[in-house]
């Protein structure tokens, strides 16, 4: 067997490990956190045919297509005709002997195909496939929106499937008005989904719910999106079937082992390519080992990132210790795969507080995200206020808009300026729709890592603290910022201006996580950009005899090229020394 025969798993660990050794003022010693990224890739073997399982394995693919016939999905009646024509182009991409249904959803799920009543999968022959488009074909609309109802019966269709992924494509135009008149509501069917399948979910038209869609897809773990227009949701549709046939691992496993006494595991949770948490599961009998579940992974690299909590006392600074052991499985793979060694999570005691008080880039790099993603949700909130919530929303609307640059995402840039009136002023435009906005919240709800820099720039282990991450496991997620899902249309419009931060590429969001600001980073900043307390962009804040600056808000200490307050207010620090 070659190795390019072989399907690939990498793994490498990016940290600080430095971490207070010092008491805090009261002089006790408390439990430190630690903060790690995982960087996991896969790699299928080269020329490898998609969607082929392994020999004895049975078909790889278990797919459930949930159509929205609600009665809004007549509203225009070209919702309903794209449905039915991505259904129907899906069906026909499925390989011949995987397991299928076709659902209609309304107060009510009902099985298009096979049958109405049926408590079993099709299978994908030339005369199924040809039956069940004849059947989405006649689908008409009437009635509500009842999703939780929709999930569970794909749950039930698909639970005793032995197919290695088990996939729910759903669609909506709606909103999940009629929850209350389900059997089970929304929030109970996801517990009794999670770990049963991944479920993609896609708005449509002009009613669509941002937050409902990354509430199903982040406990279900899959991807939310939208297509703008209604004629682009087939080509969407084929791209995500493609993407699911090329499936080079259906189930990854990642085993955290503590291997310090007093090391805690807190949280595991994917962050690129979208946030979503992670359970924890019993590794198996005895041990102390722990695993986190992922599903369905394609030709892809994606970053999780994990808090520890540890405790110094009898420790020596300076001392580099395992804090735990990460490790890589793959369960029932019967394909030939190669598993990455088992990785070192360590600390380093240190009684320097700027040691301390650093951040590997790409624990920043999360937070920024999610700065960016709650000030999108903060100026969406104050412009449903119209008059009264213009000036919070203008203000929000900029913050987001600097934060974005910081971190040198383009797609998420073009997003924003989709809601800018003109680029660089920083306000939004009049004539808005809710809709615009529901995209621009599921454009903030996706990250990218950060471009490598070149070895030959950054020499051996830079920006990666002591242990560093190696090099890079690839260049990045297939397909842009969703992992190889449509973007969706538009994302980049309006594009980026001369000289402003994202022209800078890797340079401006590596030096944004490290704490250092990206030239032309906050193009046509908004009134808030200036530092409250700490004066406008112009201003410096003083630095402290042992190195650090102090936020004028909440009093945070940090090292003194920090962009942004690591304390409880997190503003911009927009007058820290160059």
């Amino acid at each position: 067997m070659t190795v390019a025969e072989e399907t690939e798993v990498t793994l490498e660990v990016g940290q600080r490990t430095e971490l207070p050794a010092l008491p805090d003022p009261a002089g006790h010693h408390r439990e430190r956190e630690m903060h790690a990224i995982l960087e996991i890739g896969v790699r299928g073997p080269s020329g490898a045919p998609r969607a082929a399982p392994a020999p004895g394995t049975g078909p790889a693919l278990a797919e459930v297509l949930i159509v929205d016939t609600s009665r809004s999905m007549l509203h225009p009646p070209a919702k309903l005709h794209a449905a039915k024509d991505a259904t129907a182009a899906a069906v026909r991409m499925l390989p011949s002997g995987t397991a299928f249904a076709v659902l209609s959803g309304r107060f009510e799920a009902t099985v298009v195909h096979p049958g109405p009543g049926s408590q079993v999968l099709a299978v994908a022959r030339p005369g199924e496939r040809e039956a069940a488009e004849r059947a989405v074909r006649l689908l008409d609309a009437d009635g509500g929106t009842a999703i939780g109802a929709w999930l569970d019966l794909a749950r039930r269709l698909l639970k005793d499937q032995p197919a290695p992924v088990k996939h729910v494509l759903l669609l909506t135009d709606g909103r999940n008005e009629h929850d209350h008149r389900s059997r089970r509501p929304l929030e109970t069917v996801l517990d009794a989904c999670a770990g049963q399948f991944v479920c993609d979910a896609w708005g449509i038209g002009d009613d669509w719910d941002a937050e409902l869609l990354l509430t199903i897809t982040r406990r279900l773990h899959g991807r939310a999106r939208a297509v703008r227009r209604e004629s682009e949701l087939t080509a969407a549709y084929e791209e995500l079937i493609a993407g699911l046939l090329g499936t080079a691992v259906p189930e990854l496993r990642i085993r955290l082992t503590p291997t310090t006494p007093g090391t805690v595991i807190r949280q595991v949770k994917q962050v690129v390519p979208n946030e979503q948490e992670l359970r924890p599961v019993p590794a198996g009998p005895g041990g102390r080992a722990t695993e986190y579940v992922t599903r369905a992974w394609g030709d892809e690299v994606r970053h999780f990132q994990v808090v520890l909590t540890a405790d110094p006392a009898g420790r020596e600074s300076g001392e580099e210790l395992q804090l735990a052991a990460v490790e890589i499985t793959v369960p029932g793979v019967r394909r030939p795969l190669r598993l990455p060694p088992p990785r070192p999570i360590l600390v380093r005691w240190t009684d320097d507080p700027l040691d301390a008080s650093r951040q590997h880039p790409g624990v920043r790099r999360h937070e920024l995200y999610q700065r960016a993603s709650a000030a999108v949700a903060q100026a969406y909130r104050a412009w449903l206020r119209d008059a009264d919530g213009r000036e919070a929303a203008d203000l929000a609307l900029a913050r987001a808009l600097a934060l974005a640059a910081e971190l040198g995402d383009a797609q998420l840039l073009g997003a924003l300026r989709l809601i800018e009136s003109a680029p660089g002023t920083g306000r939004i435009r009049p004539g808005l729709k809710d809709v615009d906005w529901q995209h621009l919240i599921l454009s903030s709800a996706l990250t990218t890592p950060p471009e490598q820099p070149s070895r030959a720039s950054s020499g051996p282990g830079a920006g990666t603290g002591r242990q560093g991450a190696g090099g890079p496991v690839g260049a990045g997620v297939p397909g842009g910022r969703d992992g190889g899902g449509a973007a969706p249309a538009d994302a980049s419009a309006g594009g980026t201006g001369p000289g402003e931060a994202v022209a800078g590429g890797a340079g401006s969001a590596d030096a944004g996580a490290d704490g250092a600001e990206p030239a032309d980073a906050d193009p046509g900043a908004g009134p808030d950009h200036a530092a409250p307390g700490g004066g406008g962009p112009g201003a410096t804040l003083p630095i402290r005899p042992d190195g650090l600056i102090e936020c004028p808000d909440c009093r945070w200490l940090g090292p003194a090229d920090s962009v942004y307050c690591g304390g409880d207010c997190g503003r911009p620090l927009r007058g820290a020394p160059a």
